[in-house]
């Protein structure tokens, strides 16, 4: 049968990691510092990204564009002429035959707010914003540094600035309900936006939330709990017509959904600039995973040095394929069945028939799919599939 999924070819995406943040929240484990008098420190930053744009521009060769995030980290507290120097570097140095999408993450503080007409005009087109809650309380918990009254505002400015917007809201906090949560998901509607991403809270042991769980200072919500509060998401965003077209990605018609995100899921290339920046290059025909060096300073002195990976490994055909059933699934597009034959996984027996027959895993134009059964579990799908 036909494929059905569109093969991302050559064309190469780019992520950029702004690592900078107002505060530090207590469930992050990501690359970021506090951005407190750094000033010459990003100014080097935002030319050392610049100048491992064009070093990786050659090793890549000629390639198309299919789109741009900025993560982080708080990219929209970057210079808005920093963003735009960026994305016209991108452009000149990877031509589109078409508008690509262009995405940066911000918060919904009313400092960054004001910001939000300059990043238009710089390029962006996508805003994803950290919205997390609409409860006081329970941004207080989370270590945020706005209240639910200025994401509501963020928001509406935000609707002015850009045509596309996606927010991303935390549940499964602790004590929460059902009928709460069901009740904040129903108001965050309310605010207009295409596509959402609500996360359950992970407790990541290095992070300040690990270490207060780990001394009994408060407790997660058991499984049962979680279970019924992830149940709740799919059916409130279903009934307001979002698909989750990726585990935790919902969006509002086909259009709405993420081009950058459907890039990386697809197994596309995509360079990765900036501390600690992951990247995924066909380089001289191998598929190839880089990671930058993490800390600011070696980044900018490893690009001017011509090493700016701490990590460059190159993947056999058995890794690469192990890669993209791991993303695949995750999405309603789901894994090639080339891929897990590749791995030795076929229909016939095995732990692949397995999942297909208890119900977890479907069989669909040439593709292997999660049930609705199967991807409030999937990570324990992943491990019976792949270990």
């Amino acid at each position: 049968m036909t494929d059905p999924v569109p093969d991302p070819g050559s064309d190469v995406a780019l992520y950029v990691h702004w690592p900078y943040c107002a505060r530090i929240c207590p469930y992050c484990d990501f690359n970021v510092v506090r951005d407190r008098g750094r000033g010459g420190e990003q100014a080097a930053l935002v030319r050392a990204i610049l100048t491992d744009l064009e070093a990786q521009a050659a090793l890549t060769g000629p390639r198309r564009l299919a789109s741009i995030f900025f993560g982080g980290g708080t990219p929209s507290l970057m210079a808005p002429e920093a963003v735009a120097a960026v994305i016209e570097r991108v452009r000149a140095l990877f031509p589109a035959p078409h508008p690509v999408e262009i995405t940066l993450e911000a918060n919904p503080t009313d400092a960054e707010a004001g910001r939000f007409a300059a990043l238009a005009e710089a390029g962006i087109n996508r805003l994803s914003m950290g919205v997390q809650a609409l409860d006081d309380a329970a941004l207080a918990f989370l270590g945020r540094n706005h209240s639910a009254d200025e994401a509501r505002r963020a928001v509406a400015v935000a609707a002015r600035a850009f045509d596309r917007l996606s927010i991303d809201l935390i549940y499964a906090r602790p004590d929460q309900t059902v009928d709460g949560w069901a009740a904040e998901l129903t108001e965050a509607l309310d605010l207009g936006f295409e596509h959402v991403s609500p996360y359950q809270l992970t407790i990541e042991p290095t992070t300040a939330f690990g270490r207060a769980v780990a001394r009994g200072a408060w407790t997660p919500p058991d499984e049962d709990q979680a279970a019924a509060l992830y149940e709740t998401t799919q059916a409130v965003l279903e009934r307001a017509g979002f698909e989750a077209y990726e585990v935790s990605n919902h969006a509002r018609g086909e259009a709405a959904r993420s081009a950058h995100n459907l890039h990386v899921w697809r197994g596309g290339d995509y360079l990765g600039v900036g501390p600690g920046a992951h990247g995924r290059l066909t380089l001289q025909g191998v598929r190839t995973a880089t990671v930058a060096q993490r800390g600011i300073g070696d980044y900018t002195a490893g690009v001017g040095a011509g090493a700016p990976w701490v990590e460059r490994e190159e993947l056999d055909a058995r890794a690469a394929a192990e890669e993209r059933v791991l993303l695949g699934l995750r999405t309603v597009e789901g894994a090639a069945l080339a891929d897990l034959a590749t791995l030795g996984r076929t229909t016939a027996a095995g732990p692949l028939a397995g999942l297909i027959d208890d119900g977890f895993l479907e069989l669909r134009t040439g593709r292997i799919i999660a049930t609705r059964t199967g991807r409030p579990v999937l990570d324990g799908v992943l491990r019976a599939l792949l270990t």
